[in-house]
Formats: C-alpha cells, sequence, structure tokens
C-alpha cells in the first residue's frame, strides 16, 4: 500500500472546509505535490463556490461546496475532519476502515473518559492516536495508524516547549505554569460579539481561565501532575505565544534546559531552538508549519521560562494535520509543508 501512495495522488476529502482551518487545509492540500482534493464539504455553506467562502483561495474557487455526507467523504483515501469539537465522531463512525482519518477537533484526543466528559460536558467516543510527531516515541506510531487525534493549538506550543525538559528531568512536573496568548482565529469563524473588530483591537482578555480544556491533554502529552493554564485573546487574526514557567530540579539551570531542547529537536524539520539571546515572534511562524522556542532563567523567582511561537492555523491546526496525513501515507513528512513564514 505504501509503495503505491508513494507514486500516486492521494484523494483527499476536507469536512468543515468552509472554517478557518478548513479554508487552511484547502490552501495546504492544493499546493501539496501528493494530494488531490476530491471532497470539500462545508455543511452550513454546501452549495456556495469556495471563492465566496475563501477569497484567497483563487485556485480553488469555481469549487463548490458540498455537504457533510459520509458517503462522499468515503471516495477519499483520507479524511481532515475539521469540526466543531463533539461533531466528529459520528462522521467517523459511518466512514470504513479502508479511509484514514485525521481529527482536527478534540473528540479522541484524551485517553481519560471520565476527564473528557468533566472537561468537554459530552460522552467519549475513544481514543485514537496522539498526533504529535516530536513527541518521543510518536512518529512511528502516527505512521502505523488509520486514525490520528491532531494536537489542539494552545496545547502543541506548551508541549513543544515543556515535553523535553520534563523527560530530561530539568522541570518539577508538579509546578508548571502556562500563559498563552492566541489569535482570534483559534476562536472559530461563527460569529460572536466578543471577537467583532471592534472589540478585539486595542485589547487583550484571559478566556477560560482556570478550566481550560488543552490542559488535561498537555498534562497527558508531557507528564506533568500539576499544570495552570491562562488563554489570552490576543488583537491578531492567528499565531499563539506560549510562555511556559517551570521550577528546576536538582539544581538544573539554564544550561541544562538549553541542552534538553537541543538534543530533543536537533533533528526535527519543523521546531527550532533560536540562537541565545533571540526571542519568538508570533509573526514570524504565520503561514508555516514551524515553532520557534527559547529558553531564559528568571533568576528572582528561581525557575526557567520557555518561550514557543506558532502559527494556531499551521502548527496548532492544519500543518500538524498535513504532517500528520504525510506520516501515516508513507510520504516525507515535509511534503507541502515549510519552516518558512511570511513577512511583513
Amino acid at each position: 500500500m505504501v509503495g503505491i501512495l508513494m507514486h500516486m495522488s492521494v484523494a483527499v476529502a476536507i469536512a468543515g472546509a468552509s472554517g478557518y482551518a478548513g479554508g487552511e487545509l484547502l490552501r495546504l492540500v492544493d499546493g501539496h505535490p501528493e494530494l488531490e482534493l476530491v471532497v470539500a464539504a462545508g455543511h452550513g455553506a454546501a452549495g456556495q463556490p469556495l471563492g465566496e467562502v475563501h477569497p484567497q483561495l483563487s485556485g480553488l474557487a469555481d469549487r463548490v461546496l458540498a455537504p457533510t455526507d459520509p458517503e462522499l467523504l468515503a471516495e477519499a483515501d483520507l479524511v481532515f475532519l475539521a469540526l466543531p469539537h463533539g461533531a466528529s465522531a459520528a462522521i467517523a463512525r459511518a466512514l470504513p476502515e479502508r479511509v484514514r482519518l485525521v481529527d482536527l477537533g478534540a473528540d479522541f484526543r484524551l485517553a481519560d473518559g471520565a476527564v473528557f466528559q468533566h472537561y468537554y460536558k459530552t460522552s467519549h467516543a475513544g481514543t485514537w492516536t496522539y498526533g504529535l510527531p516530536e513527541l518521543a516515541g510518536q512518529r512511528p506510531m502516527i505512521g502505523a495508524a488509520s486514525r490520528v487525534a491532531n494536537t489542539g493549538c494552545h496545547a502543541v506550543a506548551a508541549i513543544l516547549a515543556l515535553a523535553p525538559l520534563l523527560a530530561a528531568g530539568v522541570a518539577d512536573p508538579a509546578d508548571v505554569v502556562v500563559v498563552s496568548a492566541s489569535g482570534t482565529s483559534g476562536a472559530g469563524r461563527s460569529a460572536a460579539p466578543h471577537l467583532l473588530g471592534s472589540e478585539v483591537m486595542a485589547d487583550l482578555s484571559p478566556y477560560q481561565v482556570g478550566s481550560h480544556r488543552h490542559v488535561p491533554e498537555i498534562k497527558q502529552a508531557t507528564g506533568a501532575s500539576t499544570l495552570s493554564l491562562t488563554p489570552v485573546l490576543a488583537p491578531m487574526p492567528r499565531g499563539i505565544l506560549a510562555t511556559v514557567a517551570v521550577r528546576p530540579v536538582r539544581g538544573a539551570g539554564l544550561a541544562a534546559a538549553r541542552a534538553a531542547l537541543a538534543a530533543a529537536y536537533a533533528d526535527e524539520p519543523f521546531v527550532r531552538l533560536l540562537p541565545e539571546g533571540r526571542v519568538p515572534h508570533t509573526a514570524s511562524t504565520i503561514g508555516s508549519n514551524a515553532a520557534h522556542l527559547q529558553v531564559f532563567a528568571d533568576i528572582d523567582a528561581d525557575r526557567l521560562i520557555v518561550v514557543c511561537a506558532i502559527d494556531n492555523l499551521g502548527k496548532g491546526a492544519a500543518g500538524q494535520a498535513v504532517q500528520n496525513a504525510n506520516l501515516m501515507l508513507g510520504l516525507a513528512e515535509t511534503a507541502g509543508l515549510t519552516a518558512n513564514g511570511v513577512a511583513p
């Protein structure tokens, strides 16, 4: 199967193609050397040309959005589910096992059903392979899977910053504090008063303080036992800047933390530990699948601080999904993706 996929286009469908993550998936799939879009489904926008919904996608302007029909989606070899939380499970159950699935929602990320029900207030549909290739041991599991749960956007930035420090024994897993600023596209495309331009511009506001849904995901992926996450809505369309503060253990300091990050990401195509003295900027990752990291010592509080910048629609959603799909299909992991951002 893998040998065949390496020499022919792979038919791809996108459910939720009318949303922000869906639009980014459309852009990436259209530019991918091995993927061919066969179905773009947008439930509420079905029947509309893509040019009306995503005017930036001029090469796909005449394609018409289809209804979210499992029979149509089953025409593909792989389906991206870019749907609201809770909507993927029913579609997944209706698709044949031969169709590979990447879910960008939260339905299948958590292993503990009780924790899922507590945070998402709905029944747990099951657990799929977690889709973060840079996590130790995860890449071969993704490559062997037919069902993959994509990471959450705040979660991937925090996990990339935190996981190597905990794995190396540099940081205390019981003392982790994360403040994570996100662009407004992370809230989806549905109209909401608090996301209006006049409400967001020149303003910062926290949300879901003390109970954010990505907390159990970060803990599950990193081994952190106590974690405080404060998400902040920032006046920018896209991007995430996660600031992760940890307590060092056994006298570990800045050098040990930097060594742990450098060792973890030395061969990673999309994760870059910046040279000392440089700080991550969300603008530097826009339009890419990149993550930029830097580590600092807080000498007053005796803490280590790791800052991670990503594009929430790239490494935090669609780019990450394509990276997972490449592994699942036996393609080059970097196919159709770039670590180079767009500026200014």
